[in-house]
């Protein structure tokens, strides 16, 4: 008698994880803060991914949960739950020592208020050089490395001024540059031009452009103004702590042989297959708690619920 073996199924292929090979991986990242008796959910759930090399602008209302995820993709605040990570740095299971590194090597980091990112009885070159003294990086190095970086970004003849003698579009010029000092693949930038005006502004996202382009440098900028969140070709719009739609740019040449920026603006849908449909649309058509939902050949209809 001849027994054949078994055939057995073939085990199920696992799900590719979420984000790949992306540089930055967010995945249901939630972040609650307790502040006395009252629970805030800063973050609920939260999906986003950024690949090395790209500039994203991140958009939202005050209270949208934006500059707290800024906070932790720098370091300086840790998720309460999910999966976030930049590089090969799982930035919910790092010790203290772990993230010092982590920040002074793999993030720079500025912050809108000019006062948080500059000493002010230090000169623009004292200020660059000072995260290199820290990485213990040979002087001959830092001193090359601050001249570079001070003339690539349009001060290099104020290197010895303080930030009292500086122009507030200066001050974030050297910001900037003390954020590059230690070559972080990842620069974070929390609203650097809210306290600018309109020219300087421009001139100042100008350089972002420039180092994301020229140094390879991923750039992640969070902004309320949409002058400067419309420069990027990729802009993520987070809403009640979770991404809710992005807007993708292209460059195209028009009928007339003119060329234009065509922007075209998604819904973001989740790994539970969670859509937030705009404010505007869901007031247009009346929908409320309850829709109805149709799967048609080629999309999904949503209709309010008459019942």
């Amino acid at each position: 008698m001849t027994t054949r073996p078994l055939s057995l199924p073939a085990p199920p292929e696992r799900a590719p994880e979420f984000g790949g090979d992306s540089l930055i991986v967010c995945e249901n990242l939630v972040r609650i803060y307790q502040t006395g008796s009252i629970e805030v959910q800063a973050l609920q759930g939260l999906d986003l991914t950024v690949d090395a090399g790209e500039m994203v602008a991140v958009v939202g209302a005050s209270g949208s949960g934006k500059s707290t995820l800024l906070s932790i993709l720098a370091g300086i605040d840790a998720p309460t739950a999910g999966r976030a990570r930049v590089d090969t740095w799982n930035l919910l299971d790092m010790s203290r020592s772990d993230r010092v590194r982590y920040r002074r090597h793999t993030v720079g980091f500025v912050r809108q208020q000019t006062a948080g990112n500059l000493v002010p009885y230090l000169t623009a070159r004292q200020m660059v050089d000072l995260p290199m003294t820290a990485a213990r990086t040979p002087a001959r190095a830092r001193k090359a490395r601050a001249v570079e970086l001070l003339d690539m970004l349009g001060v290099g003849a104020l290197a010895d001024r303080r930030p009292a003698q500086l122009s507030g579009g200066q001050q974030m010029r050297v910001a900037i540059a003390v954020a590059l000092a230690n070559r972080p693949r990842v620069l974070l930038a929390d609203e650097p031009t809210g306290e600018l005006d309109t020219t300087t502004s421009a001139e100042v996202f100008g350089v972002l452009r420039d180092v994301n382009r020229e140094l390879g440098v991923t750039v992640v900028v969070v902004t309320h103004d949409p002058a400067v969140s419309g420069q990027v070709e990729r802009t993520v719009a987070i809403r009640d702590g979770r991404t809710s739609s992005e807007v993708l740019r292209r460059a195209a040449v028009n009928g007339d042989g003119d060329h234009e920026v065509i922007a075209e603006e998604y819904a973001v849908m989740d790994r539970a297959g969670r859509v937030q449909v705009p404010r505007e649309y869901r007031e247009a058509l009346a929908l409320t708690r309850r829709v109805r939902l149709a799967l048609e050949s080629d999309h999904v209809s949503i209709k309010r619920d008459n019942a």
